[in-house]
C-alpha cells in the first residue's frame, strides 16, 4: 500500500515538472516571438545630429531576424535575440555596422550602434507601433 502511495506521489510530480517545463518552453518562444514587428526609431548620431525614422523586424527562427531600417535612406541587416539582449549587424552604403540593443519589458529596444571605420559611437531607441 504504500509503494503504491510513493508511486502516486512520484507520478503526479514528474507530471508538474513535465507541465511546468512544456509551459516554460511556450513562454520562452512567446518572448522570442514578441520582438518582430514595427517600430519608430529615434536616434542620435557619433556627432550628436539626431535622427528618426521606422523598422521593420521580420523573424526568421525562434531567435533569429531579418531588419529593415527606413531612416532617411534604407539599411538591411539580420539580427539575434538572447534573452533581453538584442543585436543587429548592418550594410549603410560601403560600411558594416553593429548595434546591441536591450530588450526593455515595455518592448522597446535601447540600442548603442557603430559603424566600421567612423570614431564613436550612436544611442538608438526602437518603438513598437
Amino acid at each position: 500500500m504504500a509503494d503504491s502511495f510513493v508511486r502516486v506521489g512520484v507520478f503526479k510530480m514528474i507530471r508538474r515538472v513535465l507541465l511546468g517545463l512544456a509551459l516554460a518552453s511556450l513562454a520562452g518562444n512567446a518572448y522570442a516571438q514578441d520582438i518582430g514587428g514595427s517600430y519608430d526609431v529615434a536616434g542620435t548620431n557619433h556627432n550628436g545630429t539626431t535622427y528618426g525614422g521606422t523598422a521593420t523586424i521580420t523573424l526568421t527562427s525562434d531567435t533569429t531576424c531579418e531588419i529593415v531600417w527606413e531612416t532617411g535612406s534604407t539599411s538591411n541587416g539580420i539580427c539575434s535575440r538572447n534573452g533581453d539582449s538584442f543585436a543587429a549587424a548592418y550594410v549603410l552604403g560601403d560600411a558594416v555596422g553593429l548595434v546591441i540593443y536591450k530588450v526593455l519589458p515595455d518592448g522597446s529596444l535601447n540600442g548603442l550602434w557603430t559603424i566600421a571605420g567612423q570614431g564613436g559611437t550612436g544611442t538608438e531607441v526602437l518603438t513598437p507601433n
